[in-house]
């Protein structure tokens, strides 16, 4: 059953078990005050390493950078330290794990720096609210990235890409979706620039290249991906002409031979963004010939189909990832999906319940035996 997702996937040197994968997803679980990984985490990501690729939580590539109380970095030498034994677990299991790289941009309120400016393309203000230590906040006007601001954070972007391959990980994903930073310089709502990285969709990409070579001279290309969400309103970012700012960006990955694309296209239950634009992954197809992973609210049929036509290489899972440890033995087997308990309790509070206490089918089946 499903036996397209069941095929091995090379993806430039990453090489993945199956093309079941795991998407990004905040939990909200890492130490504070330094955005430090726990063993929960640990627990966590081995419990789920039969996924063909865990993409990491989004993680932090600098302070300035990272709002999202209790959500990991990666940009000290304390954090990579504990980034160590986490991989190692997925590592352990036969598992393969890419480190997703996460600038927020003008998302990071105030509170996380010190009262100063958010940093973002232009001087814009998000909509609805953020969430700080002390609850949700109005988000605030961003500032205007200078020159010497855009070259601190390639720089600090290409730490984070020796601090991951330190820490042993397979490969990083930028993030550049869902409206932070690098969608925000991406889409002409949120760049308002006159400069080199404003104006054409050609110079939007400006900022979205220059960090993907930075990562490209640590990894490789063979082992760098981005993720992007082309498809309508992120968080107040959008685009008057979405088809030639992705069909740009589109290009800038297939002249750096990226490892894979990510492309994040909401169906009707989506977390972010509008659902009624046209799904741009064709797009895509045209521009960018390397591994293309589509992660749109699947059930485990509508992504086999997908697959086994060619539409895509591989399907990323998100929520379903939460309540479901062994996705792929449940997806194999044509069991049933623990149900999501849709409480942001225990999808963001860092607590051990709604996070590891999941059980697998065969613990599952185990208890049924017990029981009996």
């Amino acid at each position: 059953m499903h036996d397209a997702l069941f095929q091995p996937l090379k993806m430039g040197a990453l090489e993945a078990k199956n093309r079941i994968f795991m998407a990004p997803l905040t939990r909200g679980r890492a130490a504070e005050p330094m955005f430090v990984p726990n063993a929960l985490m640990g627990t966590y990501y081995r419990q789920r390493a039969g996924a063909g690729m865990i993409l990491t939580e989004a993680t932090g590539i600098s302070r300035e950078g990272l709002g999202w109380p209790s959500a990991p970095g990666i940009w000290s030498e304390e954090q990579a330290e504990a980034w160590k034994p986490i991989v190692k677990g997925v590592h352990d299991e036969g598992g393969l794990i890419v480190c997703q790289l996460w600038h927020m941009g003008r998302l990071v309120h105030p509170d996380f720096l010190d009262g100063n400016a958010p940093l973002s393309a232009s001087v814009t203000t998000a909509p609805d609210h953020a969430y700080t230590p002390t609850g949700k906040k109005p988000y605030e006007s961003a500032r205007e990235a200078t020159k010497e601001d855009i070259a601190r954070t390639v720089a600090d972007y290409r730490n984070a890409a020796k601090l991951a391959k330190l820490v042993g990980f397979d490969g990083v994903q930028l993030h550049g979706a869902n409206g932070y930073l690098i969608d925000q310089f991406l889409r002409d709502k949120t760049n308002l620039r006159t400069d080199e990285y404003g104006g054409s969709p050609e110079n939007r990409t400006r900022l979205m290249r220059e960090v993907l070579e930075a990562l490209i001279d640590v990894w490789g290309a063979d082992r760098v991906g981005i993720r992007l969400s082309p498809n309508g309103d992120s968080q107040g970012t959008d685009d008057s002409n979405p088809e030639a700012t992705f069909g740009a960006a589109a290009k800038v990955c297939n002249d750096l031979n990226l490892a894979f694309v990510e492309l994040r296209q909401p169906g009707p239950d989506g977390t972010f963004g509008q659902t009624d634009v046209p799904q741009q992954d064709p797009l895509f197809r045209e521009h960018y010939k390397g591994p293309l992973i589509l992660n749109s609210d699947y059930s485990a049929e509508e992504a086999d189909a997908d697959v086994a036509s060619g539409r895509c290489d591989a399907v990323s899972f998100g929520r379903p990832y939460i309540s479901n440890p062994d996705l792929d033995v449940r997806i194999a087997k044509g069991a049933h999906f623990n149900p999501n308990t849709n409480v942001p309790k225990s999808w963001y509070f860092p607590i051990a319940e709604g996070y590891i206490d999941y059980p697998t089918l065969l613990e599952e089946q185990a208890g049924t035996e017990n029981a009996a």
